[in-house]
Parts: C-alpha cells; sequence; structure tokens
C-alpha cells in the first residue's frame, strides 16, 4: 500500500453496496466492515477504487478479492491507486514503436559520431575538434530524454489513475523538444565554421580576427541559448502536480487543463521562434561571409536561395514544425501530450515525429560525407596538383615510390654474390673468382692512386660520364642514384639535363668500394701459392729476395 492523496468529487461517489446486513457491504467479490469504513471516512467512487483522502485502494475484481480491513483502518492484501494494472493500450503501443525507431538513430548517431569525430590533421585553436561533435552530443542528449518519455507511455496507459507516469512523460518531452532544436542549431553553427575553414585554408590572413564578423559569430550563440535557456526556465521549474489530476472528467476540466496551458506553457513555446530566427540569421551569416558577396536584391536572394544545402532546407523545416506543434499543445488541451487521453495523432506525429526526422537528416548526412580533415587534405592536395600544372612541373606518379623502393635496397654482399654467379667483372678484374692471392705493390699504388685521384675530383670527365653504376658501400646513395637513373629514363624532360648530371657527379663522389682484405690474404700475400712459411735470413744489410737488388736502407724512414 501507498499513501496518495486525491481529490475526487462527490459526485463521483457512490453508496457502498447492501451486504448481510445493515454492518456488512460488498464489493469487488468481497465482504467488508461498513462501521470500520464509515469510520475511517472511506469513500467507494465510480473508477473503481475507494479512498479516505490519504489512502487509496483498487476495490474491483479481482485485485480487492483478497482485502481484508483490521480494526484500526488498514487495508491488508490491498492494490494501491498507483499500481501499473491495466493493460497496455495504444498509446503505450505506439510509444514502444516510436521507441525502436529511436534506438536505431542511438546506434547512427555513436557511428558517425566516432566517423566525423576523428582527427587526421593536428587541432587547431581556432577550429577545436569539440565543434564538430557538438551535434552529435545534442543527438545522444536527445534520443535519452525521447527513450524515457516514450516508454513511460506504457505506464500512462496501465496505470488505474493517472499519476506520476504523466509528469514523467511529459517533463522528458519538454527536455527532449530543446535538444531537437540545439541539434539544428549545432549542425547550422558547425556547418559556417566548416566553411570558414574552408575558406581560409588557401590563405589563413585572408580575413581578420577583430572585425564586425568575428563579434557576430562570438555573440550569436549566445543569444541562442539565451532564448533556449528562458524555454527551459519557464517549462520545468513549476508545479508538476496539478498535471496528474486527471482522476475524473471534471477534475480534469478545473486542474490538469489549465494548468497545461497557462502563460508559462504559451510564452516559453513562443521563446523558441527567436532560436529558430537565430538559427536562419547564422545560417545567412555564413553564406554571406563564406560563401559570396552577391550585389543587388534579386541577385542576393537567389543566391541565398541557392546556397543553402539541401539538408539546412529540412531541418529548418522540420524545426519550425516542432515548434509549432508546442504552440498548439500549449492552447489546446485535447491535443496536449499532457493530456493522457489526448488526441494520439497529435500527439505522435506532432509530438515525436518531428525529432525523429532531424535525426534521420543528420544521419543521412553523416552517411554522405567524409570526414572533414580527409576532405581538407584532398583540397590541399587539388591545389597543390594545380599550382605544379600550372608551373609545368611534372611529379613523378604515386606508384614509382611503392613499386620500386623495395628493389633498389640491395646490400652490397647480395651484389657481389649476384655478380660472381652470373660472371660479372668485379672490382678485382676477375670473372667470378676469388681474388689472386699475391697482388702486385704496383697494382695496389694504381688502385689507390685512382681512388685519390678520384676524391679529389680530378677524374676525367669522359670516363666519370660513363660511370653509370654506384660501387659505394651507402645504400642510400645507391637508391638515390638508381631512383634518379630510372627517372631520367621514364621522365627525360621532367629535370634539365646539366642539373641531372651535376646531381650524377655529386652522388658519385664517394668513390669504388676499397678491396677486401683478410688475414688469409695478408699471410699469403708476396709468395706463391703452395710455398712453405719460413724465414729467410741474409748477412748482407738488406732482405734479399730472388732475382732482385738487395734493398739499400739510407736512413731510418726507410726502415
Amino acid at each position: 500500500m501507498e499513501k496518495l492523496a486525491l481529490s475526487l468529487f462527490a459526485r463521483d461517489a457512490l453508496p457502498f453496496p447492501p451486504g448481510d446486513n445493515d454492518t456488512d457491504t460488498a464489493f469487488g467479490g468481497t465482504h467488508f466492515n461498513l462501521t470500520l469504513l464509515n469510520q475511517f471516512n472511506y469513500t467507494l467512487y465510480s473508477n473503481g477504487t475507494i479512498s479516505n483522502g490519504s489512502w487509496c485502494f483498487i476495490a474491483a475484481e479481482p485485485w480487492a478479492a483478497p482485502t481484508v480491513i483490521l480494526s484500526n483502518g488498514t487495508f491488508l492484501n490491498s492494490t494501491g491507486c498507483d499500481s501499473p494494472i491495466d493493460p497496455i493500450g495504444l498509446r503505450g503501443g505506439i510509444g514502444v514503436g516510436f521507441g525502436v525507431l529511436y534506438g536505431i538513430c542511438l546506434v547512427g548517431v555513436l557511428i558517425n559520431l566516432a566517423k566525423h569525430g576523428k582527427l587526421h590533421l593536428p587541432a587547431e585553436k581556432h577550429f577545436a575538434p569539440v565543434s564538430r561533435r557538438w551535434q552529435w552530443y545534442w543527438c545522444i542528449f536527445t534520443l535519452v530524454f525521447a527513450f524515457i518519455s516514450l516508454f513511460t507511455n506504457i505506464d500512462v496507459d496501465r496505470f488505474r489513475i493517472v499519476g506520476l507516469p504523466i509528469i514523467l512523460n511529459s517533463f522528458c518531452w519538454y527536455i527532449m523538444q530543446m535538444g531537437a532544436l540545439g541539434i539544428v542549431w549545432e549542425a547550422t553553427r558547425h556547418w559556417g565554421s566548416w566553411q570558414e575553414r574552408q575558406f581560409i585554408d588557401p590563405d589563413p590572413f585572408r580575413l581578420r580576427d577583430d572585425d564586425r564578423r568575428t563579434k557576430v559569430e562570438f555573440y550569436m550563440p549566445l543569444v541562442f541559448y539565451f532564448w533556449l535557456w528562458l524555454n527551459f526556465f519557464l517549462i520545468v521549474p513549476r508545479n508538476w502536480g496539478a498535471i496528474e489530476l486527471q482522476r475524473s472528467p471534471e477534475q480534469t476540466a478545473l486542474r490538469a487543463a489549465p494548468s497545461a496551458t497557462d502563460i508559462r506553457f504559451k510564452l516559453a513555446a513562443f521563446f523558441l521562434i527567436f532560436c529558430w530566427l537565430v538559427i536562419l540569421a547564422s545560417l545567412l551569416h555564413s553564406i554571406k561571409h563564406y560563401k559570396f558577396r552577391p550585389h543587388g536584391i534579386i541577385s542576393q536572394v537567389s543566391g541565398y536561395i541557392a546556397a543553402i544545402p539541401i539538408r539546412f532546407w529540412i531541418l529548418l523545416t522540420l524545426s519550425l514544425a516542432l515548434i509549432a506543434y508546442q504552440i498548439l499543445a500549449s492552447f489546446s488541451w485535447d491535443n496536449s501530450v499532457l493530456n493522457a487521453d489526448g488526441n494520439l495523432a497529435a500527439v505522435y506525429v506532432g509530438g515525436y515525429g518531428p525529432a525523429l526526422l532531424i535525426l534521420f537528416t543528420q544521419l543521412g548526412w553523416g552517411y554522405t560525407t567524409q570526414n572533414e580533415d580527409l576532405q581538407l587534405k584532398r583540397q590541399r592536395r587539388q591545389r597543390g596538383e594545380a599550382m605544379d600544372r600550372e608551373m609545368g612541373i611534372v611529379s613523378k606518379p604515386h606508384w614509382w615510390s611503392r613499386t620500386n623502393t623495395a628493389a633498389v635496397v640491395d646490400h652490397t654482399k647480395d651484389r657481389r654474390k649476384r655478380q660472381a654467379a652470373n660472371g660479372v667483372v668485379d672490382n678485382w678484374g676477375n670473372e667470378g673468382r676469388e681474388p689472386p692471392a699475391a697482388v702486385e705493390m704496383a697494382d695496389m699504388h694504381g688502385v689507390a692512386g685512382a681512388r685519390s685521384s678520384s676524391q679529389a675530383g680530378i677524374i676525367d670527365a669522359s670516363k666519370q660520364a660513363n660511370v653509370s653504376t654506384y660501387g659505394g658501400k651507402s645504400d642510400r646513395r645507391r637508391t638515390e642514384v638508381a631512383m634518379s637513373s630510372a627517372g631520367a629514363v621514364l621522365f627525360p624532360n621532367a629535370v634539365a639535363q646539366p642539373s641531372r648530371e651535376a646531381r650524377r657527379q655529386e652522388l658519385m663522389q664517394d668513390g669504388p668500394a676499397p678491396p677486401p682484405y683478410t688475414e688469409r690474404e695478408q699471410s699469403q700475400r708476396g709468395r706463391e701459392s703452395g710455398q712453405t712459411v719460413g724465414s729467410v735470413r741474409s748477412t748482407s744489410t738488406g732482405t734479399g729476395v730472388s732475382g732482385r737488388q738487395p734493398q739499400q736502407i739510407r736512413s731510418m724512414l726507410d726502415v
């Protein structure tokens, strides 16, 4: 049992049915002590309830059958009037259907929030990432209160006596209306911010930061939210208890209907018109400054109409329909969402339909458009390509670096193995063979002299022009040489001939790779293959070699 104050009229009161004797009465399939009922001021009403002004119970079958009244006036095994005992009606069934549609919108909103809220470029102070996300945050806000309002319609039908569900349903519906209007505002405001970002991206100093335009864009959101908060403060902080007093036709006409159509609801609805006008002004302001500057009245009107995207034509129309229904509900009790027995066509078509269509419009736009950062990167790339064409610059295709990078990167060891397998002449002048065990000093001096001449930059120009491969150890240099040669073949007119030759000379300054030098070659150098290791002593002042003159030491520098 729960305590519930009721204000029922005497004309709704019924006399207690007669029972077995003068102190007995029977209703709801159960006999009660008539003396106790009269002692505690209980009254039987035509809506199937019994109440004394403080307690209310269901007096109809089968809920009154197990009820017993005690000597102190307490009812046992009773069912309170605020219990959901009736089946779900048409209002609750339609509300469940709309709730499913709103649930589908929630999934789409989360997907679009992840898609359009993701950053692909460094964040800018003037264009904060949260700016593009606010419209999706308002969508989530609207969906939450729409769920509460729609699913409480079930309890509006199931409660025998109108109570808390109708208050919760109406309260959340008004908050949902504010959220739907916030979606339209944030979508319009961010569209203007996106147009500004595209407008100044080629030239960041194209617009001033202290002009009238920036001041208007600063104060316009404040004006919109001022009118929206006035709507909130006129509706929410009020006595909602009178709305649930719909327990009889007379009570509804005297208490609930006047409260639902008072001056505060009317003013709050008209304040939304100012919000709509601010949205329209923001849209026209963005078109004026970031789209074009028409001259003449006719060209201005036609230009503004053509510049408004179809998405905002839909959003502005739906938001205007939303405001129109709220104004209608503040004047007509029969078509109001606060009426538990109101016109369901008006309640769902005018009350929940515009907000649902606003959400679907946002989802359609989100699915069909690309992330703003990706669009901006594409625009920058297109501008760069246009500037290259104007300057006559022909760039290599994108597939060139992807398909040839792995092929030109090679190691010296692998290259020499491949040369040995194919019989290519190596650095020693041998075809696929090991370098000779003995190397004459004259050959070594020749190699060293060639290397020093190459490093000094005195190699003959004709010989340098014939060098087409890089023999150094630097993989990066080898890659650059290969890419330069391939690019010269594929794009002969991309780079001027003197510049290509100068680049080739610069890349080839490293010189050829040094010959391999191991301990095995050092031990075998200066003797024939198969000669045993031994020391040849001599009594002369120098070390003798067969068939040659002894070395004469003239100073300590020769040792």
